[in-house]
């Protein structure tokens, strides 16, 4: 009997082994700690979304500034809609950056220790990393992500994301799914490489060793802050094209044909519309997303 259960015994502790070691492997403790600061900043931001979406799709008709704009849409969505209206779409932003941002930063860290090793990338290397890092979450998440922008729109009346999902693939096809491709690859793989790359090198510039270690998060978001701003105004055109390309795909069918249409209805300005709440959201998110992440994997004794 006692040979019997030996060999038993030392399978299950075999067994328990490889599922600590698993559960222990630095990729999955990357993408832990993203989806978590994914979690916290999609949170805090999403009312910042919602307005540049529904912005965006103003009708040419409205006028003022884009500060006025806001301001007014944010008076309007509240006397609507209630205060919980801000967060319409929270649903969908959670399936979509909980993993999203979990596959990137995971991705990120996965690159590179492949490429770097211990040293710090250079500033082409961080642009690479962030382009190559975004593509790979981008095109997993895209279904989700065209379901967000239809959410925050007002325009569609879905009840749930499995929902909107069933329904899109059923309507629209596998298309569907995926319309806007081309338009959130150009905005949110230079947005990931462009804000690396400044927030790599701006951490280089500032003597960090001077300062007290219990500054170092705000040393980081303050890094991040910059980095965002310099992201947001290089992609915003991009994003204006994705946003009016997955709310009526019907009309702006390819981003050529978008461009052509978007500057017929609106103008050169029509380029740069929500450009005001996408850089306070995308700046503060990627910010705090950042220095979350950093804090977590210092504590877990890994090099981000």
């Amino acid at each position: 009997m006692i040979q019997k259960t030996r060999p038993s015994l030392l399978q299950s502790q075999d067994v328990g082994e490889k599922m600590e070691t698993l559960m222990m492997h630095p990729v999955l403790k990357a993408f832990m700690c993203g989806s978590i600061s994914g979690t916290c900043s999609t949170l805090l931001f999403q009312p910042l979304d919602l307005l540049k979406t529904r912005l965006q799709t103003l009708q040419p008709s409205v006028n003022g500034s884009g500060h006025v704009g806001m301001v007014a849409l944010f008076i309007r969505v509240v006397r609507t809609e209630s205060l919980l209206g801000l967060w319409k779409g929270v649903s969908p932003s959670f399936a979509r950056c909980i993993p999203g941002v979990g596959i990137y930063f995971s991705t990120l860290y996965k690159m590179k220790q492949y490429f770097l090793s211990d040293r710090s990338p250079t500033a082409l290397e961080s642009v690479f990393l962030g382009v190559s890092s975004r593509i790979v979450a981008a095109v997993c998440m895209l279904p989700i992500t065209v379901v967000k922008t239809r959410y925050e729109s007002g325009k569609y009346g879905y009840e749930s994301v499995y929902g909107a999902l069933r329904n899109i693939y059923r309507t629209e096809g596998a298309r569907g799914l995926f319309c806007g491709l081309t338009a959130t690859l150009l905005r949110d793989a230079p947005f990931s490489g462009i804000y690396l790359m400044f927030y790599t090198q701006t951490k280089k510039v500032i003597p960090q060793d001077q300062f007290d270690p219990a500054l170092t998060p705000l040393v980081n978001f303050s890094c991040g802050i910059f980095a965002g701003i310099m992201a947001s105004l290089a992609t915003q055109p991009a994003d204006v094209i994705k946003t009016h390309m997955q709310l009526t795909p019907e009309k702006y069918r390819w981003t050529g044909q978008a461009i052509a249409l978007i500057f017929k209805d609106y103008g050169l300005a029509g380029f740069f519309r929500g450009g005001v709440p996408r850089a306070l959201r995308r700046t503060l998110m990627a910010a705090m997303a950042w220095t979350l992440y950093e804090q977590m994997m210092a504590k877990m004794g890994l090099k981000s």
